[in-house]
């Protein structure tokens, strides 16, 4: 009687858990809604979607879909772009079926100094090829998730070196941090980190235990942009087919009124202004070495005099949201885009110009890792494929009807894993 009371109850959990999965898809899918379809020959650049698709508060909270004119309309999970898409090739690698890299499922679990990667790519020969490469920011970004952090990358899709979850999950890119202000003087170059989601320089002479680690790609070259002064206030990327305010404001402000200020944008004759997300605002980021780290014939960054004394140029809002890590809600930010330096405390340059990190979205907000700024700059975005939500799923801590014991359970009694994010249920 117990075995049989006992496989009642399985069977019972499982049914709720089915119930909740086609709830939520049906919550988040608006009949009509679709990615628009933009011919691949007016788009050179399609930035993969963030995958965020709940929405919160400046305090952390998750909170229900916001409606125009209420609170936090218009953050990242407001606006639906083109998703992320996987093909397991079988032998080690990884089609982004999207962007069309290939790239190196899993890495090596050697870590290496910035041109030690660059060398070892070169040299790879894996699934019968042998043109593999360093992948640039711009590529190494994309497959950047943001769905929930910790890591910032699909791990059902990607392996990590070393298999483990941590801040030393960090990986070097192609581009060489040129700026030269990091690390006392240093020679530095970029690279991601995909357990923590920045991207930030590193020493480039630093090795072995004290080296990153690197993921090969090939394929043609992504992340080129092909800018366009339409000669009214904005800039068009033909790249991405993203149009862009070309003087952001001058003053900083928090998170929640850099997403009011978005909507209420008003500029070459358009009204459907918003905040960008951070791969959207990442992608006009110049890596060339200029600084700011942007093109400054097409676009204006207000400069200032930053803690340290030194002229800087600000960090950028972006509308997506970031927790330190999925046990730690009480730690909670925003992206931003740092097209000055990415300082410290003290104004010193420590992650370089074109870093992506995060900021508290508020004041008395949780500090995070560097100096806090708070009220950070705004250059707003319009276009692309990127289509308005008004529903989307419940948050998960207002449910009533306790999501996570359900998962727990089944995880424990059925061995289940699910994968609510692309709709699929994978029994193994």
């Amino acid at each position: 009687m117990k075995q049989l009371a006992k496989q009642s109850m399985i069977a019972t959990i499982f049914v709720m858990l089915i119930l909740f999965v086609s709830s939520y898809s049906n919550t988040n899918n608006i009949a009509g809604t679709q990615v628009s379809s933009i011919s691949s020959d007016l788009i050179s650049y399609t930035l993969v979607d963030t995958g965020q698709d709940r929405y919160y508060d400046d305090s952390g909270n998750e909170i229900y879909c916001p409606q125009i004119g209420e609170d936090f309309y218009g953050q990242d999970a407001q606006y639906d772009g083109v998703q992320p898409s996987y093909q397991d090739n079988g032998d080690g690698t990884v089609t982004d079926l999207v962007t069309g890299l290939i790239w190196q499922q899993t890495p090596t679990t050697m870590s290496f100094s910035w041109q030690e990667a660059l060398d070892y790519c070169e040299d790879l020969e894996l699934a019968g090829y042998d043109d593999w490469r360093a992948p640039s920011l711009k590529e190494l970004f994309s497959i950047q998730n943001f769905e929930s952090g910790w890591p910032y990358i699909d791990t059902l899709i990607f392996d990590l070196a070393g298999g483990t979850v941590d801040k030393d999950q960090q990986y070097w890119a192609s581009n060489f941090y040129y700026v030269g202000t990091t690390h006392d003087g240093a020679p530095t170059a970029f690279g991601v980190n995909h357990g923590t989601g920045h991207i930030k320089g590193y020493p480039s002479d630093a090795g072995g235990p004290f080296g990153n680690y690197v993921r090969a790609v090939r394929g043609d070259t992504y992340g080129e942009n092909d800018f366009v002064d339409n000669q009214n206030g904005t800039v068009t990327d033909q790249a991405t087919s993203l149009m862009w305010q070309s003087v952001g404001t001058e003053e900083g402000m928090d998170w929640e009124d850099a997403l009011i200020y978005a909507k209420n944008l008003e500029l070459g004759g358009y009204d459907d202004w918003r905040l960008p997300n951070i791969k959207e605002l990442q992608s006009i980021v110049d890596y060339s070495g200029v600084f700011p780290a942007i093109n400054s014939t097409l676009f204006n960054c207000t400069s200032f005099t930053n803690e340290g004394g030194y002229l800087d140029y600000g960090y950028y809002w972006s509308s997506t949201s970031a927790y330190f890590g999925l046990n730690s809600p009480e730690y909670y930010y925003a992206w931003y885009t740092a097209f000055g330096y990415g300082v410290d405390n003290d104004g010193e340059d420590t992650h370089g110009a074109g870093c992506v990190r995060f900021d508290t979205k508020e004041e008395d907000g949780p500090a995070g890792e560097g100096s806090e700024r708070i009220f950070n700059y705004v250059r707003c975005v319009r276009g692309g494929t990127a289509e308005v939500q008004t529903e989307g799923p419940i948050p998960t801590q207002n449910s009533g009807i306790g999501i996570s014991f359900v998962i727990g359970a089944l995880i424990l009694q059925t061995a289940v894993i699910i994968r609510i994010k692309n709709k699929k249920i994978m029994v193994i």
